[in-house]
């Protein structure tokens, strides 16, 4: 359990403020929008969308906390970014396969945000006070989106307020938590500028529980710090132009004593854009950088926990990645159509020590690579109202070079340098959908729609080439792994009727040479694992949310993700078929309420649960079901001034992140 208080300003005055807890719901704010934005997909509505405004992101510290309110979407562990080491940050949907190495694809504003190296996302880099919206689409993305888009596209939106501060709050709590953030925009002559800033620091608790634990268990302390500026204006003619800067730095511990990480980065995009108008055609064009850099440290701990010994020191990971996209889009009456390409650069190279004696580390590797991503697409939308009709494809061209490993005896220099093979392919994918929509329907306006769709994604340079150890197990790398393919179809019902908003949706898909930790070896004290393709995974699920306004003061709102995952067509280890892959959990209920019992007090009650799951692939390390309960208590003595408290896991439950 931990509790926070808080105050939080929002919109229009410039302020100076002092609080203590967590974000409340911003209830006025001024916005302009001119930015250079990532263009909405033609045939959005035919696929499986959840939009978040900043009133939904805003009450939570951390934005991936704030995305967990859509059931399916996760981080790999039940862990959040608070406590979640950077390498285990990846996220998922659909609880399909959950993977350190995110299946899904993050962007802001048509950048993407996942690690060069790693796949994973440093969520402290994107604070709730800079980010204004959230759509997360799911299911695999061809189209626009690329490869990366598995499981799903999160797709994020900066805010736009030029007219003083948008979010400004500080916070304190529990565990030795201190947070404060600040987001807000002016006009300068011609240009629109728009800054954030936020800084959060926490004790953290051990991890280890009771009566398992010993004098090597530590806190997950954490501390990071986030600044960006955004540049745009407007050129005249329709074309509108942005630039943005970022820098990010966190730092955190694992849990035991000696186990630390970092992380830190700069990223850089420029945007030029004209909307598409009647009878004109529209354009983007945008570049980008990210240039990032990550140390961790970890350990290995003693059977009573008394004394950890270091595994590896993982000191130094510079990646870079940069890209290109570009676009034309155009209508004409009851047809839009949009087309493109994009290409994307990865670099990098994890530098280590390990093979600890007692006294030092004897062994010194370097492991890393290069690969390029690159793209056409094309997708088309028939919309007359009550009917749209979509189909988009594209054709993906990706290599892999530079492969290597250098491992190097630190006493005499002696080296063995392993080159791996380049390898290189063409995959096309395509997705397509219908959806009608009916103005007196079954329960009031609601609508039917059906779609298909395929995607890939290409493994991480770490997944190929870096070998690790994490505690007393040991993962091997794989430089030969495949894309990894899916393939599904769903179909949805929604609408509303007066306060009822529904949506309802079954899905199957088939992930295709899913990318996996395989058990090669074991002991009662290790585990030795492998990165394979290792083999098929089938979903059957279901997903559904609602939401009830009673009346001006009290508003009902639940969701639930129901899939069955099952290992197929494992070669490599026949006995595994039928298991549920690691970290998959059959069910996940969201709910909760807001309630104005007087005008300047509200009151906020979130829920999440989970069902069992398993550590491993063999489903022997199972992991019970989680419930955690969230309450907030906002009191606002100026519309757009409130403090408030809040209780995080008011029921103090203990949630297993790991066996």
């Amino acid at each position: 359990m931990s509790i926070r208080v808080s105050v939080r300003k929002s919109a229009g005055v410039a302020a100076v403020l002092l609080a203590v807890a967590s974000p409340a719901r911003a209830q006025v704010e001024t916005v302009m929008v001119t930015a250079a934005r990532l263009p909405e997909p033609v045939g959005a509505a035919a696929f499986s969308t959840t939009k978040l405004d900043s009133s939904e992101l805003v009450q939570f510290d951390q934005l991936d906390a704030a995305l967990e309110q859509v059931p399916g979407l996760s981080l790999f562990r039940r862990s959040t970014s608070l406590n979640a080491n950077a390498t285990t940050e990846g996220v998922s949907l659909r609880e399909i396969a959950p993977s350190g190495t995110s299946r899904a694809l993050v962007m802001l504003d048509g950048v993407p945000l996942n690690d060069p190296f790693g796949g994973w996302v440093i969520w402290s880099a994107l604070p709730a006070e800079d980010v204004g919206s959230a759509d997360v689409v799911r299911g695999a993305g061809a189209g626009p989106y690329g490869a990366g888009a598995l499981t799903g596209t999160i797709l994020l939106s900066e805010r736009d307020t030029t007219d003083g501060i948008a979010v400004a709050d500080a916070a304190a709590g529990t565990l030795g938590t201190y947070r404060g953030g600040v987001s807000g925009g002016t006009e300068l002559g011609q240009i629109d500028l728009f800054a954030s800033a936020s800084g959060e620091r926490s004790n953290g608790w051990i991890p280890a529980a009771e009566p398992n634990r010993g004098p090597a268990d530590n806190h997950l302390w954490f501390g990071s710090g986030e600044a960006s500026l955004r540049a745009q204006t407007d050129f005249g003619g329709g074309v509108t132009g942005s630039a943005r800067l970022e820098y990010y730095d966190e730092a955190r511990g694992a849990g035991l004593a000696g186990a630390t990480s970092d992380a830190h980065g700069l990223m850089g995009s420029v945007t030029l854009e004209r909307a598409a108008s009647s009878g004109e055609i529209g354009w983007r064009l945008q570049g980008w950088s990210i240039d990032s850099a990550f140390s961790n440290v970890s350990v290995s701990v003693s059977p009573d926990h008394s004394t950890t010994t270091p595994a590896n020191d993982q000191y130094s990971v510079p990646s870079l990645g940069y890209g290109f996209n570009a676009a034309a889009l155009g209508a004409s009456g009851d047809f839009r159509w949009e087309a493109g390409g994009d290409v994307r650069v990865n670099q990098g190279q994890s530098n280590e020590l390990y093979s600890f004696n007692g006294s030092t580390f004897t062994m010194n590797r370097r492991s890393g690579g290069m690969q390029t991503i690159g793209g056409l697409y094309g997708e088309a939308a028939y919309d007359t109202g009550a009917w749209l009709l979509t189909l988009g494809a594209r054709g993906d061209y990706w290599s892999q070079v530079q492969g290597h490993l250098v491992q190097t005896v630190r006493a005499t220099g002696a080296a063995t340098d392993t080159t791996y093979p380049d390898h290189d392919g063409l995959l096309p994918t395509a997705r397509g959908g219908v959806r009608r929509n009916f103005s007196d329907g079954l329960l009031g306006d609601d609508y039917l729609r059906a779609a298909a769709y395929e995607g890939f994604r290409v493994p991480t340079l770490n997944e190929l080439y870096r070998p690790f150890r994490v505690g007393n197990n040991t993962t091997e790398a794989d430089a030969g792994l495949k894309p990894e393919k899916l393939y599904g179809a769903e179909i949805g019902w929604g609408g509303e009727s007066g306060a009822l908003h529904w949506n309802a949706t079954g899905f199957w898909n088939q992930l295709h040479d899913a990318v996996a930790n395989v058990t090669i070896a074991s002991t009662p004290t290790s585990t030795t694992y492998q990165r394979q393709n290792a083999g098929d995974v089938d979903a059957l699920g279901f997903e559904g949310d609602a939401s009830w306004k009673l009346d001006d003061t009290l508003l009902l709102r639940s969701a639930v993700s129901l899939t069955d995952a099952r290992v197929r067509s494992a070669a490599h280890d026949p006995q595994i078929n039928g298991n549920r892959p690691a970290q998959a959990p059959l069910a996940t209920v969201t709910g909760g309420a807001t309630w104005w019992p007087l005008a300047p007090l509200k009151l906020d009650a979130d829920l999440h649960w989970e069902s069992r799951q398993f550590e491993d692939d063999q489903n022997t390390l199972r992991l019970g079901s989680a419930f955690v309960l969230d309450l907030r208590a906002s009191w606002f003595f100026r519309q757009d001034m409130s403090d408030y408290a809040a209780v995080y896991n008011a029921t103090n439950s203990d949630v297993a992140t790991g066996e």
